[in-house]
């Protein structure tokens, strides 16, 4: 059977709309079903397609942790070995002192609130998912721990593939055009820190909340760059 496509790149879909048929190779099977040769979108999204290769982006929905992600998370509950951790899933996920100190932990010799208490943030990766979605994390590696300055901004997690952008377009356009370093994790939650000041910080706060609402409509780098140009003039940044 010969292969078809009835949707165009960057077109808005939802759910049950007819994508393609025939033999097609399916990029995002979480966000596609098929039935009899034909598949059909399973959620609201941003089609994707390379060649005879297509997939939906989906524009809202949970975070659900993969084994590798690199999340953003905040501590909500102190234990004897262990911290929780909220890292926007359905469930918390677990962050043991042994990762975090890199030793073992005496419980009856130190409190782990001396190390990371209620509130704080951590920038870690996802070491691994159980049963019942228990979700293990890790700080082990270069970059990863307390996060102890910045901004956090939040957005849906099914938006976070637009900031980032194409072979990383968008993501790169913030960082060339504000000059800040920013870390997008995979559960929706970006650091912005090390700005030239806070007018640049906050041009970027405003981009990816732009970004977030304006992600199912086509041309949104061109639209960004613009958007941030316009604001750096009004707020006299250029050169600074």
């Amino acid at each position: 059977m010969a292969s078809s496509i009835y949707v165009q790149n960057r077109e808005l879909v939802t759910p049950g709309q007819l994508l393609g048929e025939g033999k097609l190779t399916i990029t995002t099977p979480t966000t596609m079903y098929s039935l009899d040769s034909k598949y059909y979108s399973a959620v609201v999204g941003l089609v994707d397609i390379e060649g005879d290769k297509i997939g939906v982006i989906p524009l809202e929905g949970f975070y659900y942790p993969k084994v590798g992600d690199v999340v953003i998370g905040i501590i909500t509950s102190v234990g004897i070995s262990s911290w929780e951790v909220d890292i926007r899933a359905p469930h918390s996920a677990v962050l043991y002192a042994s990762d975090f100190l890199n030793r073992p932990v005496n419980p009856g010799r130190e409190a782990l609130s001396d190390y990371l208490d209620i509130g704080d943030v951590v920038l870690a990766k996802v070491e691994s998912v159980g049963r019942g979605r228990v979700t293990t994390l890790t700080v082990r590696g270069k970059g990863f721990g307390k996060v102890s300055k910045g901004s956090l901004v939040e957005i849906g997690s099914a938006k976070i593939p637009r900031v980032i952008g194409k072979k990383g377009s968008m993501l790169q356009l913030l960082l060339n055009e504000c000059k800040c370093e920013i870390t997008v994790a995979q559960n929706g939650r970006i650091l912005i820190s090390n700005c030239p000041n806070k007018d640049f910080e906050e041009v970027v706060i405003m981009a990816i909340k732009k970004i977030e609402r304006e992600a199912h409509i086509p041309g949104l780098t061109d639209r960004i760059k613009e958007f941030i140009i316009k604001e750096k003039v009004r707020r006299g940044l250029f050169g600074g």
